[in-house]
């Protein structure tokens, strides 16, 4: 079995649930959905660009702790509880991945855990050897 690190953030569910904000396995790191969280847990002001850029800076720190880099996303998804935020999501997403250009899917979901949240993101990195 090959050895796991792993890393948390301040979602007050990652105890509760029981899972890890990303894990890392080998070359591989693979992040938990990811909400627009705060340090103290509550969740991010503003509408689902502001969202999705918290989101993103979540998932970027979190592969760095585990010894990746925002170049080493090679898949992401995004969960959206409204279309019309589509747009606003995408230029988010496109600011810090235009030159990476991970594979990327978008769906629309009925609800997120919190109703506040316009968005989640999971992510995956292959880190180098």
């Amino acid at each position: 079995m090959t050895d796991r690190q792993r890393t948390q953030s301040a979602s007050p569910y990652e105890e509760s649930i029981g899972f890890s904000r990303a894990i890392r396995i080998g070359d591989r790191i693979l992040v938990s959905g990811t909400a627009p969280v705060e340090a103290d847990g509550s969740s991010t002001d503003g509408d689902a660009e502001a969202q999705t850029e918290r989101c993103l800076d979540i998932i970027i720190g979190a592969i760095r702790q585990l010894g990746g880099q925002r170049t080493d996303i090679v898949r992401t998804r995004i969960f959206i509880t409204d279309p019309a935020d589509a747009e606003a999501i995408g230029r988010a997403h496109g600011r810090r991945f235009a030159d990476v250009r991970p594979a990327a899917t978008m769906v629309v979901v009925s609800a997120l855990l919190r109703p506040e949240w316009r968005v989640e993101i999971e992510a995956e990195a292959l880190v180098a050897s």
